[in-house]
Protein backbone atom coordinates (compact mmCIF):
# COMPACT_ATOMS: atom_id res chain seq x y z
CA UNK A 1 0.00 0.00 0.00
CA UNK A 2 1.34 3.42 -0.93
CA UNK A 3 2.33 5.54 2.01
CA UNK A 4 1.09 9.06 1.77
CA UNK A 5 1.51 12.31 3.59
CA UNK A 6 -1.39 14.65 3.46
CA UNK A 7 -1.43 18.39 3.83
CA UNK A 8 -3.58 18.81 6.89
CA UNK A 9 -3.75 22.53 7.52
CA UNK A 10 -1.91 25.81 7.27
CA UNK A 11 -0.93 27.66 10.42
CA UNK A 12 -0.56 31.41 10.03
CA UNK A 13 2.06 33.34 11.97
CA UNK A 14 1.74 36.99 11.03
CA UNK A 15 2.24 37.09 7.28
CA UNK A 16 3.97 33.70 7.19
CA UNK A 17 2.11 30.45 6.58
CA UNK A 18 3.60 27.23 7.91
CA UNK A 19 2.63 24.00 6.18
CA UNK A 20 1.79 21.21 8.59
CA UNK A 21 2.36 17.76 7.10
CA UNK A 22 0.79 14.77 8.83
CA UNK A 23 2.44 11.48 7.71
CA UNK A 24 0.41 8.35 7.00
CA UNK A 25 -3.00 9.64 7.99
CA UNK A 26 -6.34 9.72 6.26
CA UNK A 27 -7.10 13.35 7.09
CA UNK A 28 -7.54 15.50 4.01
CA UNK A 29 -7.42 19.24 3.61
CA UNK A 30 -10.41 21.11 2.24
CA UNK A 31 -8.74 21.13 -1.15
CA UNK A 32 -8.18 17.37 -1.03
CA UNK A 33 -4.53 17.62 -2.09
CA UNK A 34 -2.77 14.34 -1.34
CA UNK A 35 1.00 14.06 -1.78
CA UNK A 36 2.84 10.72 -2.09
CA UNK A 37 5.42 10.39 0.69
CA UNK A 38 8.45 10.36 -1.62
CA UNK A 39 7.57 13.92 -2.66
CA UNK A 40 7.24 15.09 0.93
CA UNK A 41 10.36 14.11 2.89
CA UNK A 42 9.95 17.33 4.89
CA UNK A 43 7.49 20.18 5.27
CA UNK A 44 9.25 22.68 2.92
CA UNK A 45 9.39 20.14 0.10
CA UNK A 46 5.77 19.14 0.64
CA UNK A 47 4.79 22.79 0.50
CA UNK A 48 6.72 23.22 -2.75
CA UNK A 49 4.92 20.24 -4.29
CA UNK A 50 1.60 21.56 -3.03
CA UNK A 51 2.31 24.89 -4.72
CA UNK A 52 3.18 23.11 -7.98
CA UNK A 53 -0.28 21.55 -8.20
CA UNK A 54 -2.16 24.61 -6.98
CA UNK A 55 -0.36 27.83 -7.83
CA UNK A 56 1.63 26.68 -10.87
CA UNK A 57 -0.98 24.55 -12.69
CA UNK A 58 -4.26 26.36 -13.22
CA UNK A 59 -6.04 23.97 -15.59
CA UNK A 60 -7.95 21.37 -13.52
CA UNK A 61 -7.61 18.68 -16.19
CA UNK A 62 -3.83 19.16 -16.38
CA UNK A 63 -3.63 19.16 -12.59
CA UNK A 64 -5.50 15.87 -12.43
CA UNK A 65 -3.38 14.23 -15.16
CA UNK A 66 -0.08 15.39 -13.63
CA UNK A 67 -1.23 14.34 -10.17
CA UNK A 68 -1.89 10.82 -11.43
CA UNK A 69 1.51 10.75 -13.13
CA UNK A 70 3.29 11.78 -9.92
CA UNK A 71 1.37 9.21 -7.87
CA UNK A 72 2.12 6.43 -10.36
CA UNK A 73 5.84 7.21 -10.31
CA UNK A 74 5.82 7.36 -6.51
CA UNK A 75 4.20 3.91 -6.36
CA UNK A 76 6.82 2.55 -8.76
CA UNK A 77 9.63 3.98 -6.61
CA UNK A 78 8.17 2.50 -3.44
CA UNK A 79 8.04 -1.02 -4.87
CA UNK A 80 11.74 -0.70 -5.69
CA UNK A 81 12.84 0.62 -2.34
CA UNK A 82 13.44 4.21 -3.43
CA UNK A 83 12.13 6.03 -0.39
CA UNK A 84 13.67 9.50 -0.62
CA UNK A 85 13.35 12.15 -3.30
CA UNK A 86 17.10 12.79 -3.44
CA UNK A 87 17.70 9.11 -4.22
CA UNK A 88 15.87 9.38 -7.53
CA UNK A 89 18.39 9.22 -10.40
CA UNK A 90 18.01 9.54 -14.19
CA UNK A 91 18.40 5.76 -14.51
CA UNK A 92 15.31 5.29 -12.31
CA UNK A 93 13.21 7.63 -14.43
CA UNK A 94 14.51 5.94 -17.59
CA UNK A 95 13.62 2.49 -16.25
CA UNK A 96 10.15 3.70 -15.29
CA UNK A 97 9.56 5.15 -18.76
CA UNK A 98 10.84 1.94 -20.34
CA UNK A 99 8.32 -0.09 -18.34
CA UNK A 100 5.52 2.31 -19.20
CA UNK A 101 6.13 1.82 -22.89
CA UNK A 102 5.27 -1.85 -22.48
CA UNK A 103 1.86 -1.00 -21.05
CA UNK A 104 0.54 2.28 -22.45
CA UNK A 105 0.57 4.20 -25.72
CA UNK A 106 3.39 6.58 -26.62
CA UNK A 107 1.34 9.79 -26.11
CA UNK A 108 0.51 8.68 -22.55
CA UNK A 109 4.17 7.92 -21.86
CA UNK A 110 5.19 11.35 -23.15
CA UNK A 111 2.58 12.98 -20.90
CA UNK A 112 3.90 11.10 -17.86
CA UNK A 113 7.48 12.14 -18.63
CA UNK A 114 6.43 15.75 -19.18
CA UNK A 115 4.66 15.77 -15.82
CA UNK A 116 7.75 14.45 -14.02
CA UNK A 117 10.05 16.90 -15.81
CA UNK A 118 7.91 19.87 -14.83
CA UNK A 119 7.51 18.72 -11.23
CA UNK A 120 11.24 18.07 -10.78
CA UNK A 121 12.08 21.39 -12.44
CA UNK A 122 9.80 23.13 -9.94
CA UNK A 123 11.53 21.37 -7.07
CA UNK A 124 15.01 22.23 -8.40
CA UNK A 125 14.09 25.91 -8.68
CA UNK A 126 12.76 25.74 -5.12
CA UNK A 127 16.06 24.17 -4.00
CA UNK A 128 14.31 21.00 -2.87
CA UNK A 129 16.45 18.93 -5.26
CA UNK A 130 19.98 19.48 -6.62
CA UNK A 131 19.11 18.48 -10.20
CA UNK A 132 16.26 17.23 -12.37
CA UNK A 133 16.61 13.44 -12.88
CA UNK A 134 14.04 13.48 -15.71
CA UNK A 135 15.65 16.19 -17.82
CA UNK A 136 18.07 13.86 -19.62
CA UNK A 137 15.60 11.01 -20.13
CA UNK A 138 14.29 10.73 -23.67
CA UNK A 139 10.71 9.75 -24.28
CA UNK A 140 9.39 7.56 -27.09
CA UNK A 141 9.19 8.96 -30.60
CA UNK A 142 5.65 9.68 -31.65
CA UNK A 143 4.63 11.46 -34.82
CA UNK A 144 1.14 11.58 -36.29
CA UNK A 145 -0.25 13.21 -39.39
CA UNK A 146 -3.87 12.37 -38.68
CA UNK A 147 -5.74 12.48 -35.39
CA UNK A 148 -7.71 9.58 -33.95
CA UNK A 149 -10.87 11.53 -33.20
CA UNK A 150 -13.80 9.89 -35.04
CA UNK A 151 -15.58 12.24 -37.42
CA UNK A 152 -19.00 12.33 -39.01
CA UNK A 153 -19.81 12.96 -42.63
CA UNK A 154 -21.86 16.03 -43.43
CA UNK A 155 -24.91 13.79 -43.96
CA UNK A 156 -24.43 12.08 -40.60
CA UNK A 157 -24.01 15.37 -38.78
CA UNK A 158 -27.15 16.71 -40.45
CA UNK A 159 -29.06 13.54 -39.60
CA UNK A 160 -28.00 13.80 -35.96
CA UNK A 161 -29.13 17.43 -35.63
CA UNK A 162 -32.43 16.78 -37.40
CA UNK A 163 -33.17 13.69 -35.32
CA UNK A 164 -33.29 15.61 -32.04
CA UNK A 165 -36.80 16.22 -30.75
CA UNK A 166 -36.99 19.99 -30.37
CA UNK A 167 -40.45 20.07 -28.83
CA UNK A 168 -38.75 20.22 -25.43
CA UNK A 169 -36.25 22.70 -24.02
CA UNK A 170 -33.80 19.83 -23.43
CA UNK A 171 -33.91 18.95 -27.12
CA UNK A 172 -33.36 22.58 -28.08
CA UNK A 173 -30.42 22.72 -25.64
CA UNK A 174 -28.81 19.58 -27.03
CA UNK A 175 -29.20 20.68 -30.64
CA UNK A 176 -27.74 24.10 -29.85
CA UNK A 177 -24.73 22.62 -28.03
CA UNK A 178 -23.91 20.14 -30.80
CA UNK A 179 -24.32 22.85 -33.44
CA UNK A 180 -22.09 25.23 -31.47
CA UNK A 181 -19.24 22.70 -31.34
CA UNK A 182 -19.70 21.88 -35.03
CA UNK A 183 -19.98 25.37 -36.52
CA UNK A 184 -17.43 27.13 -34.28
CA UNK A 185 -14.99 24.21 -33.76
CA UNK A 186 -15.34 24.85 -30.01
CA UNK A 187 -13.96 22.45 -27.41
CA UNK A 188 -16.57 21.02 -25.08
CA UNK A 189 -14.97 22.71 -22.07
CA UNK A 190 -15.41 26.13 -23.64
CA UNK A 191 -18.90 25.37 -24.92
CA UNK A 192 -20.61 23.46 -22.12
CA UNK A 193 -18.67 24.14 -18.94
CA UNK A 194 -17.71 27.80 -19.27
CA UNK A 195 -20.12 29.56 -21.60
CA UNK A 196 -22.49 32.14 -20.14
CA UNK A 197 -25.70 33.50 -21.63
CA UNK A 198 -24.06 36.88 -22.28
CA UNK A 199 -21.50 35.11 -24.49
CA UNK A 200 -24.18 35.02 -27.20
CA UNK A 201 -24.50 38.59 -28.41
CA UNK A 202 -25.37 40.69 -31.45
CA UNK A 203 -22.76 42.71 -33.31
CA UNK A 204 -23.27 44.29 -36.70
CA UNK A 205 -26.74 42.74 -37.00
CA UNK A 206 -25.22 39.29 -36.64
CA UNK A 207 -25.14 36.93 -33.68
CA UNK A 208 -21.67 36.21 -32.31
CA UNK A 209 -20.37 33.87 -29.64
CA UNK A 210 -17.56 34.43 -27.18
CA UNK A 211 -15.60 31.35 -26.15
CA UNK A 212 -13.06 31.00 -23.37
CA UNK A 213 -10.77 28.28 -24.61
CA UNK A 214 -8.01 26.48 -22.72
CA UNK A 215 -5.03 28.54 -21.69
CA UNK A 216 -7.31 31.46 -20.83
CA UNK A 217 -7.70 32.43 -24.50
CA UNK A 218 -10.77 34.47 -25.40
CA UNK A 219 -12.06 33.62 -28.84
CA UNK A 220 -14.93 35.33 -30.66
CA UNK A 221 -16.67 34.08 -33.78
CA UNK A 222 -19.73 35.03 -35.85
CA UNK A 223 -22.45 32.39 -35.93
CA UNK A 224 -23.38 30.29 -38.91
CA UNK A 225 -27.00 31.10 -39.80
CA UNK A 226 -28.19 27.69 -38.58
CA UNK A 227 -26.33 28.05 -35.30
CA UNK A 228 -27.81 31.51 -34.83
CA UNK A 229 -31.29 30.04 -35.26
CA UNK A 230 -30.66 27.12 -32.89
CA UNK A 231 -29.18 29.32 -30.14
CA UNK A 232 -31.95 31.91 -30.28
CA UNK A 233 -34.68 29.26 -30.14
CA UNK A 234 -33.04 27.56 -27.16
CA UNK A 235 -32.47 30.77 -25.20
CA UNK A 236 -36.05 31.87 -25.83
CA UNK A 237 -37.57 28.52 -24.85
CA UNK A 238 -35.36 28.22 -21.74
CA UNK A 239 -36.25 31.79 -20.74
CA UNK A 240 -32.65 32.53 -19.72
CA UNK A 241 -32.14 35.73 -21.71
CA UNK A 242 -32.65 37.76 -18.54
CA UNK A 243 -29.83 35.94 -16.75
CA UNK A 244 -26.74 37.10 -18.68
CA UNK A 245 -24.28 35.86 -16.03
CA UNK A 246 -25.91 32.43 -15.82
CA UNK A 247 -24.58 29.37 -17.60
CA UNK A 248 -25.84 28.91 -21.15
CA UNK A 249 -26.05 25.11 -21.24
CA UNK A 250 -27.59 23.84 -18.02
CA UNK A 251 -28.29 20.49 -16.45
CA UNK A 252 -31.80 19.20 -15.78
CA UNK A 253 -33.48 18.17 -12.55
CA UNK A 254 -33.38 14.42 -12.94
CA UNK A 255 -35.84 13.32 -15.62
CA UNK A 256 -38.13 16.30 -15.06
CA UNK A 257 -36.96 18.23 -18.10
CA UNK A 258 -36.60 21.42 -16.06
CA UNK A 259 -33.28 23.23 -16.28
CA UNK A 260 -31.21 24.02 -13.21
CA UNK A 261 -28.69 26.87 -12.84
CA UNK A 262 -25.73 24.47 -12.95
CA UNK A 263 -23.56 24.15 -16.05
CA UNK A 264 -23.34 20.90 -17.96
CA UNK A 265 -20.04 19.14 -17.39
CA UNK A 266 -17.95 17.43 -20.05
CA UNK A 267 -19.29 14.10 -18.77
CA UNK A 268 -22.87 15.37 -19.08
CA UNK A 269 -22.23 16.47 -22.65
CA UNK A 270 -20.61 13.14 -23.55
CA UNK A 271 -23.55 11.11 -22.21
CA UNK A 272 -25.97 13.35 -24.09
CA UNK A 273 -24.04 12.96 -27.34
CA UNK A 274 -23.85 9.18 -27.06
CA UNK A 275 -27.59 9.04 -26.35
CA UNK A 276 -28.46 11.29 -29.28
CA UNK A 277 -26.17 9.32 -31.61
CA UNK A 278 -27.87 6.06 -30.61
CA UNK A 279 -31.30 7.60 -31.23
CA UNK A 280 -30.14 8.72 -34.70
CA UNK A 281 -28.78 5.20 -35.42
CA UNK A 282 -25.26 6.51 -35.93
CA UNK A 283 -22.83 3.60 -35.56
CA UNK A 284 -19.63 5.68 -35.33
CA UNK A 285 -18.46 5.84 -31.72
CA UNK A 286 -18.40 9.61 -31.46
CA UNK A 287 -17.49 11.87 -28.56
CA UNK A 288 -17.44 15.56 -27.71
CA UNK A 289 -14.36 16.26 -29.86
CA UNK A 290 -15.99 14.66 -32.91
CA UNK A 291 -17.82 17.85 -33.80
CA UNK A 292 -14.66 19.94 -33.75
CA UNK A 293 -13.04 17.52 -36.19
CA UNK A 294 -16.20 17.24 -38.29
CA UNK A 295 -16.57 21.01 -38.60
CA UNK A 296 -12.93 21.52 -39.61
CA UNK A 297 -13.03 18.69 -42.15
CA UNK A 298 -16.22 19.94 -43.82
CA UNK A 299 -14.95 23.52 -43.87
CA UNK A 300 -11.78 22.42 -45.68
CA UNK A 301 -13.67 20.03 -47.96
CA UNK A 302 -15.76 22.94 -49.21
CA UNK A 303 -12.81 25.13 -50.18
CA UNK A 304 -11.84 26.63 -46.82
CA UNK A 305 -8.22 27.59 -46.19
CA UNK A 306 -6.11 25.81 -43.59
CA UNK A 307 -4.80 29.05 -42.08
CA UNK A 308 -8.35 30.34 -41.61
CA UNK A 309 -9.40 27.02 -40.08
CA UNK A 310 -6.45 27.40 -37.69
CA UNK A 311 -7.71 30.83 -36.69
CA UNK A 312 -11.29 29.60 -36.26
CA UNK A 313 -10.16 26.62 -34.18
CA UNK A 314 -7.87 28.86 -32.11
CA UNK A 315 -4.86 26.62 -32.70
CA UNK A 316 -1.29 27.82 -32.18
CA UNK A 317 -0.05 25.79 -35.13
CA UNK A 318 -1.54 24.91 -38.51
CA UNK A 319 -0.03 21.46 -38.02
CA UNK A 320 -2.42 20.88 -35.12
CA UNK A 321 -5.36 21.96 -37.28
CA UNK A 322 -4.18 19.56 -39.97
CA UNK A 323 -4.65 16.62 -37.60
CA UNK A 324 -8.40 17.27 -37.79
CA UNK A 325 -8.47 17.25 -41.60
CA UNK A 326 -9.97 13.94 -42.72
CA UNK A 327 -10.57 14.72 -46.38
CA UNK A 328 -8.09 12.04 -47.44
CA UNK A 329 -10.23 9.38 -45.79
CA UNK A 330 -12.94 9.99 -48.36
CA UNK A 331 -10.38 9.89 -51.17
CA UNK A 332 -9.07 6.55 -49.91
CA UNK A 333 -12.58 5.13 -49.71
CA UNK A 334 -13.31 6.19 -53.29
CA UNK A 335 -10.12 4.48 -54.47
CA UNK A 336 -10.91 1.28 -52.57
CA UNK A 337 -14.24 1.06 -54.38
CA UNK A 338 -12.34 0.85 -57.67
CA UNK A 339 -11.49 -2.77 -56.78
CA UNK A 340 -14.32 -4.31 -58.77
CA UNK A 341 -14.37 -7.93 -57.74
Amino acid sequence: MIKEVIIHNMKTHGNVQELVVIPNTEIRSAGGITIPSIFAPDAPTAKRVFEFFTANIRNPHTRKAYGKAAAAFAAWCETRGIGHLRDVQPVHVAAYIEELQQRVAAPSVKLQLAALRMLFDWLVVGQAMPSNPASVVRGPKHSVKKGKTPVLTADEARTLLESIDTKTVVGLRDRALIALMTYTFARVGAAAEKMRVEAVYVQGRRTWVRLHEKGGKRHEMPCHHKLEQYLNKYIQAADIGGDPKGFLFRTTQGQSGYLTKRAMSQADAYRMIRRRAADADIKTKIGCHTFRATGITEYLRNGGKLEIAQQMANHESARTTGLYDRRNEQVSLDEVERILI
